[in-house]
């Protein structure tokens, strides 16, 4: 199976340069329809999308995820990254901000988790045929990362499947702040590297992991150079080992 984990900064990549602070406000223009082209030679069984917008201004009011789903003859899943009764939901442009899963294969099922803390706490849970992945986007405060990490341990845990736990952890100090989670939980790097994933341009921060279970053999992993969001794009080709009956 072929992975994509990529956050898209809304499609707005580009308006930066013009307002370094508040390019995520700017229109998508053509540049979702530039993502897509992109993924599309790649043939990923299963995406994992960040930063995708629901149907505000930005996007013309459609929906990014649906539009790409159809385009690429994928199924998704999609929520908001704000908790339902959280204040953002009540800002039009914040409330249809959130991230998904396109998946080639029928979805067996979804679950969407709340960390605690934090402004951005959904945790996607999608189960396919074979493995379960989960979607995540960690908090800015590094106090509040580390509880939504120690959460995600809990939730993760209770998972008997194979398993992915993707997404941009906002690490800024690298792995080293989700050593206690891999270690407690068996989970392993994808990247046996430690390759840097943002800004695009000139990367130097560790920001995106894709972390996988012992039951998850990773083939290949790679970062494809391509500058149409702020973040590097990550891919694995990997197999799901055969469990004992």
């Amino acid at each position: 199976m072929r992975f994509l984990l990529y956050n898209i900064c809304y499609g707005t990549h580009g308006n930066q340069r013009k307002l370094p602070l508040l390019g995520m406000l700017g229109r998508t223009r053509n540049r979702l329809d530039e993502i897509t082209e992109f993924i599309r030679p790649l043939d990923p069984d299963v995406i994992g999308l960040i930063e995708v917008d629901n149907g505000s201004y930005r996007a013309g009011k459609k929906s990014q995820t649906e539009k790409m789903a159809e385009e690429l003859g994928h199924f998704h899943s999609y929520c908001s990254k704000y908790g339902a009764t959280s204040r953002w939901q009540r800002i039009p442009l914040y409330n249809n901000q959130g991230n998904a899963f396109l998946a080639k294969d029928t979805i067996h099922g979804e679950k969407f988790h709340y960390f605690e803390r934090g402004m951005k706490k959904l945790v996607i849970e999608l189960e396919l045929e074979k493995v379960t992945f989960f979607l995540v986007h960690l908090a800015l405060s590094y106090k509040a990362r580390q509880e939504q990490i120690l959460h995600l341990y809990r939730l993760v845990r209770e998972t008997n499947r194979p398993y992915i736990v993707a997404g941009d952890f906002n690490a800024f100090m690298g792995e080293a702040e989700i050593e206690l989670l891999m270690s407690a939980s068996g989970l392993r790097n994808a990247d046996l590297h430690m390759q840097p994933s943002y800004p695009s341009r000139n990367p130097r921060k560790h920001l995106d992991f894709i972390l996988h279970s012992p039951k998850i053999k990773v083939n290949k992993f790679w970062m494809p150079d391509i500058h149409l969001s702020d973040h590097l794009p990550l891919v694995i080709d990997f197999d799901v080992l055969e469990t004992e009956s």
